[in-house]
């Protein structure tokens, strides 16, 4: 198993979205931004979505969440876990 983090670069054939994936683990990482970009939603639709899939307790915060420091940031940026992108997607009804 490869834990060191890799970044994987996601373009639609179309050319219209690319997205740099955070890999690390068996798992990839996206931003709130990123998955707003990916299922081509608001960042708020997306916020909602996340907090509701924790209260709700469909997956737990501690096993999806990953504070990460990025380059030009002053403060850790928040990564949520493929289990979260995926169910995002369903509550979002992406094609």
């Amino acid at each position: 198993m490869n834990n060191k983090p890799e970044i994987i670069i996601y373009k639609t054939p179309d050319g219209q979205t690319k997205i740099d994936v955070h890999m690390q683990g068996e798992t990839l990482w996206l931003t709130q931004a990123q998955i707003a970009e990916l299922f081509e939603r608001d960042i708020s639709g997306v916020s909602r979505h996340i907090k509701n899939i924790f209260s709700e307790a469909e997956l737990d915060p501690k096993s999806n969440l990953q504070n990460l420091q990025i380059a030009n940031s002053d403060k850790p940026v928040v990564f949520y876990s493929l289990d979260v992108i995926l169910a995002v997607g369903y509550r979002v009804k992406s094609k």
